[in-house]
Formats: structure tokens, C-alpha cells, sequence
């Protein structure tokens, strides 16, 4: 059963069954905002975002994986591949970043999902944005954020996955922030650890 998250809220990543999650998959969906008038249809440009994964261990960075690097330094993250346009999959997932939870190191204490519009567009013209996770081996939806509302900002922090014990957790953060890559937002990223 999936839980639509809010801002701040926690959820655990423990199976129903109390087993733990091996494989999950987090989803990028979202479709350009309908553009009102002649010229704004006839400027208007795809929107970009980008999915990405910073990687921390004790507060410090130390991998990540978006579209220019597709799989952290030991295999466990991997990111499938750029969308360019978004809203392929019709409120299916635009990007993916696969997480398989026993082979993150045992270093890594945090993974921070991010979300750029690269093209430089705010999140005014972007609609039906969210970020979900599911458990790959089952296929179910476990959570899920939506970006409601919009806003002048050109970059999320979407949520992050955390050790909790011997087990994992996941946080909606959902905080925005300006930015074309991830590198731009690892100083607001920081509070949210």
C-alpha cells in the first residue's frame, strides 16, 4: 500500500512482512504546464529536469549519479538514462534511479534524491511533478511526494533514503531551491541531511 507523503513526513522501508527491502526504484515523473496564449505556445521550449543521487556518508558527499554519471562508483545506484522532455510516460516515471539497499556501503548513511530543471524553467511551468518509490522486486508503489504549487524555483530536494538501525528509511523533504545541476544545490542540500 502506497503513502502519499507531505513535507517532512517519514516512512519506513520495511517490508509488510518485516523483511527489508533490496532493490527500489525511485521515479521522476512530470509534464509541462499547459502554456496559455499564441506566443507562449509558440515560444514556449521543452522542460528539462533532471533526477539525481548524492550520495553522503557523515554529512560529507562522497558519490553521485545523474545523467552525466549513470552508476555510483560501486554499482550500487544507477540511474537509467535522461528524459529530455518528461511526460512520456503519461504519469508513468520520466527518470529512474535504482537503489539496491545491500550494496550501498556500509559508509553511505544517505542518499538525496534532487530534482534540476536544467533548461532553466521554473517549477511555475511544470505540472503533475513527483517522486515515488517502489519496491523493484514487487513492482508496489511504497511512496510517493507530489510537488504541489509551483513556484518560482528551478531545483527540489525531493527526498532522501537513510539508514535507520539495519534498515532504511525515506523522508520527504521537498524543499526548494535554485539550480541548474545538483552541483549547484549541495549548500541548501546540507540543512536537509
Amino acid at each position: 500500500m502506497s503513502v502519499n507523503l507531505s513535507k517532512g513526513q517519514q516512512v519506513s522501508l520495511t517490508k509488510d512482512d518485516g523483511g527489508s527491502l533490496t532493490v527500489v526504484r525511485m521515479g521522476l515523473g512530470w509534464q509541462a504546464a499547459p502554456r496559455k496564449g499564441f506566443l507562449a505556445k509558440l515560444m514556449a521550449k521543452e522542460i528539462d529536469l533532471d533526477a539525481s543521487a548524492v550520495l553522503f556518508a557523515q554529512g560529507e558527499p562522497v558519490d553521485v549519479v545523474f545523467f552525466q554519471k549513470l552508476a555510483s562508483d560501486d554499482g550500487s545506484v544507477r540511474h537509467t538514462g535522461d528524459n529530455l522532455t518528461g511526460g512520456a510516460g503519461q504519469g508513468g516515471d520520466d527518470e529512474v534511479i535504482l537503489v539496491d539497499l545491500r550494496k550501498v556501503p556500509s559508509h553511505v548513511d544517505r542518499i538525496v534524491f534532487t530534482v534540476n530543471s536544467f533548461t532553466g524553467q521554473t517549477f511555475e511551468q511544470v505540472e503533475q511533478a513527483f517522486c515515488r518509490l517502489v519496491d523493484e522486486n514487487g513492482g508496489a508503489e511504497l511512496a510517493r511526494y507530489t510537488l504541489t504549487g509551483g513556484g518560482p524555483h528551478t531545483a527540489q530536494i525531493m527526498a532522501k533514503v537513510y539508514r535507520d538501525g539495519d534498515g532504511w528509511r525515506m523522508a520527504a523533504i521537498g524543499a526548494p531551491a535554485a539550480g541548474r545541476t545538483f552541483q549547484d544545490l549541495l549548500p541548501v542540500i546540507a540543512d536537509h541531511l
